[in-house]
């Protein structure tokens, strides 16, 4: 048997990442609840492919959260177990790995992003820190656009600018040329005159029941949120490409973030709004060996829907690598723009938020998705619109029963005790935003300590019984897991500051949070999520044990080797 050191495993790419292959895998998945739970966890099939041994596993699984090694085949654990055990199962074709204590986890599952690539491939990055910086990359751009075409930023986050922006000074950058500055949360841009001015919106201008145009002492400032943003996209030159061209940037874009996400240790990421573009790019990346995260989407286009309910396929429908999820719909704003709905206002305003969608849209939107057999996913962030979602759900669910529906509501930032508790009664889950404590903690004090208690409820959640997945909402949050798990473990933001110590998880509940849960999430907890004999063999080695270095350095630690389906796809081999 071929054996390897952890030294010589970390660069030994070539020859693991070519031992296995990426195809569908054939025959039923095993239920986890029918494992047996002494170790070791086996499946028959002939000798394994791959054994890590001497490793520090830390499993995910209940019956058995620790262990010291684990076998491949084809692509899927066959053991998890002791090192005696697994050695067993060796034979002279065996690649054997030593792992030397290094920290193994099943892959990350990151249950709510928004991934394309095409603006982190192509557009004007304005995740800059001054006003300045955001003036010279709006120029450069429009130095090389003709007059009246947009020019659009993307990934701006107002609170770590050294000072707001405003309409005059994206004034300053062009004049002719309208302007948007995306904020990375996705529901408030920033435009300048000659936008506002091609749209018809002038200081006299009402706001729509769905959306706001801000102002300052009567005059518009520049910034707009939510669904009052609808009227400059009729407007304008926008930069064109033909059908193969908007292909491949979307099939390129795809590829960029599959690369970025398994540097991070994820292996699992739910689309949150899959268009057709997204559907096809992924297919694409497949096709081109370029897909190496499994893909949960999440249809948020109506042509799609459509489409799907006319070939009656509905969630569940795919494989391992690319499936259909549920329907998403918006319901409210955003918890880091401070536009979501609430039933109390943002400290020191009568600000109460906003609402994008009714009642009763949505009871019609999520009937009809319920009634198709969808999963539906609400994105909704405040306590009046969570209300609003779980009266719609309880409603579908009693015309059309289905006690494992799992509908979603996305978010679910603002909680409170009654909320929870509807919440488990319908089965329903909540994906509450994962790194937003650490990465966004300047924009909380505008919510208020009380608030904060019952934001990111990751605790409440666990302690209702209700298996709440981690979820990264990028680009408005950042995705990275290990972020995340010292976020969720520690509630403490980057400048030190701790919001609602009283949503605090422990290290364990945090991995749980980050891999099993997220499978949950998406009916396929029995696939992967965890290790254990017959899941996909999805998993990461880790530099360090997150339980043994300080707590406010979990995000510190590296990802040394990400591997999907019994595959290493970072790092990457060079060629």
């Amino acid at each position: 048997m071929a054996k390897y050191t952890r030294g010589e495993f970390l660069g030994f790419s070539a020859a693991l990442a070519g031992a296995f292959t990426l195809g569908r895998l054939p025959g039923a998945q095993p239920s986890a609840s029918a494992q047996t739970p002494q170790p070791p966890q086996t499946t028959s099939g002939g000798e394994p492919d791959l054994i890590v041994v001497n490793g520090n596993v830390l499993t995910s699984e209940t019956a058995q959260p620790r262990a010291e090694a684990f076998a491949v085949k084809n692509g899927r654990f066959v053991a998890v177990g002791s090192n005696a055990d697994v050695r067993n199962l060796a034979t002279r074709r065996t690649q054997v790995i030593d792992a030397e204590r290094m920290t193994v986890t099943p892959g990350f599952i990151d249950a709510h992003s928004h991934p394309s690539g095409v603006q982190e491939l192509y557009g004007v990055n304005t995740n800059l820190r001054t006003v300045r910086e955001i003036q010279a990359a709006i120029k450069r751009k429009a130095d090389n656009t003709a007059p009246e075409t947009w020019v659009v930023g993307f990934m701006f986050d107002d609170t770590k600018l050294d000072r707001p922006l405003t309409r005059k000074d994206l004034d300053e950058a062009t004049t002719e040329h309208p302007v948007s500055v995306a904020h990375r949360g996705g529901h408030t841009n920033f435009y300048n005159s000659k936008a506002f001015e091609l749209a018809g919106i002038t200081n006299q201008t009402p706001d729509p029941p769905d959306g706001r145009f801000f102002r300052e002492n009567g005059e518009l400032n520049g910034r707009v949120a939510e669904n009052a943003r609808n009227v400059f996209n009729r407007v304008g030159t926008r930069e064109t490409f033909t059908p193969e061209q908007q292909r491949d940037r979307a099939r390129k874009g795809m590829a960029h973030m599959s690369r970025l996400f398994n540097a991070a240790g994820l292996t699992s990421v739910h689309n949150a709004g899959t268009s057709q573009d997204a559907i096809l790019a992924y297919e694409d990346c497949r096709r081109n060996g370029e897909l190496t995260h499994r893909a949960y989407m999440m249809i948020r286009s109506q042509p799609a829907f459509n489409g799907l309910k006319a070939a009656n396929i509905y969630t569940g429908f795919g494989d391992e690598w690319i499936r259909v999820g549920g329907v998403k719909f918006v319901a409210d704003g955003s918890a880091s723009e401070r536009t979501m709905r609430m039933s109390t206002p943002y400290v020191g305003t009568n600000d109460y938020g906003i609402l994008t969608m009714t009642q009763d849209q949505l009871y019609e939107a999520i009937d009809d998705a319920h009634s198709h057999n969808f999963q539906v996913g609400v994105h909704a962030n405040g306590d009046v619109t969570i209300d609003m979602v779980l009266k719609a759900y309880e409603r579908a669910l009693q015309k059309w029963p289905d006690p494992n529906r799992r509908h979603r509501i996305e978010h679910c930032t603002l909680v409170n005790p009654d909320l929870i508790r509807r919440i488990k009664a319908n089965g329903v889950i909540p994906t509450p935003f994962w790194t937003y404590v650490y990465y966004h903690g300047e924009k909380w004090s505008e919510y208020g300590d009380e608030k904060v208690k019952w934001m990111f409820a990751h605790r409440s959640f666990l302690d209702a019984g209700i298996r709440v997945p981690g979820a990264s909402d990028y680009t408005p949050g950042p995705f990275e897991p290990m972020m995340a798990i010292q976020s969720m473990v520690t509630r403490t933001d980057y400048k030190g500051r701790v919001w609602g110590a009283n949503q605090k998880v422990t290290v364990d509940e945090a991995l749980v949070i980050a891999t099993i849960n997220g499978a949950y999430a998406s009916s396929e907890e029995n696939l992967k999520g965890s290790m254990t004999a017959g899941k996909l063999a999805d998993f990461v080695f880790l530099e360090k044990d997150p339980h043994v270095v300080p707590p406010n350095e979990i995000m510190n630690i590296k990802v040394n080797r990400t591997v999907v389906g019994g595959k290493t796809v970072y790092p990457v081999e060079r060629t």
